[in-house]
């Protein structure tokens, strides 16, 4: 290894460094700035348009921000009413709720008891009485620790304020931005990193748009569903499920599980449960045949385990402002682990020999 790419690779790997540590000293101030950056970004090609059709980009930005500011405002108007009574209620009925599960369950070992052994019954009555604690028990301690944890509520405030702020200075200097940040590229390796970089954004635009208009789909369409259906919460259960669908499997999973058991405690009628469970079939195959294809498609090149992984470890690391960050970290992490996997298969380690004169090329002009 010569001195040049010793020098190159302590340079990146110092800067990779300091980058993280920042990231995880400043976690606790990011999310505005974070939140206002992932607005520009899906703003960024609509004000691209505006401007084709002869809007300044000030006046652009300024349109779409206000756009955005009074949409956002309008739904937040509309829905937290909604949410908040039956959020409310919701909260306020656990325990009961808890109580009629319960009862549900010693039904059907009454039901059972029958036809079991005995000691098998007590067994089971002992384990349903032992879980139905552990579950009060714990949403006793969740409940707990939201009340505790209210002041944190008072991010919410920065995140109103500042997001739009940030949202506009980015979204009007964004081309400037990215034409500074290119004259800064080391002259050897411009054309390698805009590929690279280009690549991510292809990936990013298409999962992060494409992913953020099949969660607000799946949010209605669960939502109104469940709400026509007659289910208790079905406004609350519904738009949860929705956007959880942005982890894959999750949203569906956590939707299917809390409404079926609703509807086992709220109804008596199965014809009225089956409904309930197959709005959620309905939702998967709406969303594996139409939505998904449609508007992410298969070319993203991140894999549901890797989304999962990385959404796990970025929210365990940085909160929120982690979850924010870890797809597009995934992105960038996919892309470059493809281009070194496929510089390695041209090396000299991979092939024995020679280099192949593709790779050659491409060392000398990276």
């Amino acid at each position: 290894m010569n001195s040049n790419l010793r020098y190159e690779l302590r340079f990146w790997l110092i800067a990779f460094v300091v980058f993280f540590a920042a990231l995880y000293l400043l976690r606790g101030v990011l999310l505005p700035f974070v939140a206002g950056m992932a607005v520009a970004y899906l703003l960024d090609p609509v004000c691209d348009r505006l401007e084709k059709m002869g809007l300044s980009r000030t006046m652009a930005t300024a349109a779409l921000t206000a756009a955005f500011i009074v949409i956002a405002t309008g739904t937040i108007l509309l829905l937290v009413p909604l949410l908040a009574g039956q959020l409310a209620g919701l909260l306020s009925r656990v325990p009961d709720l808890i109580e009629l599960l319960r009862g549900r369950i010693e039904e059907l070992l009454a039901v059972a008891q029958a036809r079991l052994d005995p000691e098998l019954t007590v067994r089971l009555q002992e384990v349903a009485a032992e879980a139905g604690k552990k579950l009060l028990g714990l949403t006793t301690t969740v409940l707990g620790q939201a009340i505790s944890q209210g002041a944190a509520l008072l991010n919410l405030f920065s995140l109103i304020v500042i997001t739009p702020v940030v949202a506009f200075y980015l979204l009007r200097d964004w081309d400037s931005m990215v034409e500074r940040v290119d004259g800064w590229l080391p002259k050897h390796m411009a054309a390698t990193i805009r590929e690279q970089v280009g690549e991510v954004n292809r990936m990013l635009a298409g999962f992060v748009r494409g992913q953020t208009t099949v969660c607000t789909v799946l949010a209605i369409f669960y939502a109104a569903a469940l709400t026509v259906a007659g289910l208790d919460f079905g406004l609350v259960i519904g738009l949860i499920a929705g956007l959880l669908s942005f982890v894959p499997f999750v949203g569906s999973a956590v939707g299917f599980v809390a409404s079926v058991g609703m509807a086992w405690v709220q109804f008596d009628d199965w014809t009225r449960i089956a409904i309930v469970a197959a709005v959620f079939f309905v939702g998967q195959a709406l969303e594996g045949n139409l939505l998904t294809p449609k508007l992410v498609g298969g070319r993203i090149g991140l894999h549901p385990v890797w989304v999962i992984f990385a959404l796990l470890a970025g929210g365990l690391l940085f909160g929120f402002v982690g979850v924010l960050l870890a797809v597009p970290v995934a992105a960038v992490v996919g892309v470059l682990v493809r281009f070194l996997l496929k510089r390695y298969l041209e090396s000299v380690f991979y092939l024995g020999g020679a280099p192949s004169a593709e790779g050659a090329e491409k060392d000398g002009g990276a």
